[in-house]
């Protein structure tokens, strides 16, 4: 498994996994999570991703995208600020220029079989690496998103705790909440699992 970065000019060379990732987002929130998400001919897709977003990718070997996460600026449109306000203390979303925002995070946990020490699926904290590595890269040193208690105890699990910006709040079914994580050296070694392996534009580590 390794870890790859999709940028806006890279589209056509990763066209089959992007269409991959799309395909697993619809069977993940609307199949399995059972979200209000628009599913088209299979594949799950929103006006975020007509923002020119980064994807990070989870790639098996010789398979089909085994996670996915999507990145776009916090100072532009986000889902947080611009379809979740409620989730953040007085409605309205502090960004800075060093703020990114992760969306559409999601982990095909039936494909994976590895799990680490901590009872989380190896993908997961692949991803969770990757956002981290890839961010820092690019300059910025927080993370936001919009996400659910079941997920912030997932964080915290992987020793990456999160910080709320908001009380929770029922979204549909769903008991949600906002929060920001820090995008550091620290966090890197926490949650990088052993054999990690990306390739992120450029930016290259592993780890035995």
């Amino acid at each position: 498994m390794r870890a790859i970065a999709v940028r806006p000019e890279d589209r056509g060379t990763f066209g089959d996994l992007i269409a991959d990732m799309h395909r697993l987002r619809a069977r993940v929130f609307g199949g399995r999570l059972g979200w209000d998400v628009e599913i088209e001919d299979g594949v799950e897709t929103d006006g975020f991703d007509r923002l020119n977003p980064v994807y990070i990718l989870a790639v098996a070997e010789r398979g089909p995208v085994l996670g996915c996460a999507r990145l776009l600026p916090a100072t532009g449109p986000t889902m947080l600020a611009d379809a979740f306000p409620q989730l953040l203390a007085g409605g309205r979303l502090e960004a800075h220029p060093r703020m990114i925002e992760s969306s559409r995070f999601c982990v095909d946990t039936g494909a994976v079989e590895a799990v680490t020490a901590r009872g989380l699926h190896r993908a997961t904290l692949t991803l969770f690496a990757a956002i981290i590595e890839w961010s820092m890269g690019a300059g910025y040193r927080e993370i936001v998103t919009a996400t659910d208690v079941r997920f912030e105890r997932l964080l915290n699990r992987a020793r990456w705790p999160m910080r709320r910006l908001g009380e929770p709040h029922v979204i549909g079914e769903t008991l949600s909440i906002a929060g920001a994580l820090p995008a550091d050296d620290a966090s890197f070694a926490t949650v990088r699992p052993p054999g990690y392996r990306s390739d992120l534009g450029g930016l290259r580590r592993s780890a035995a």
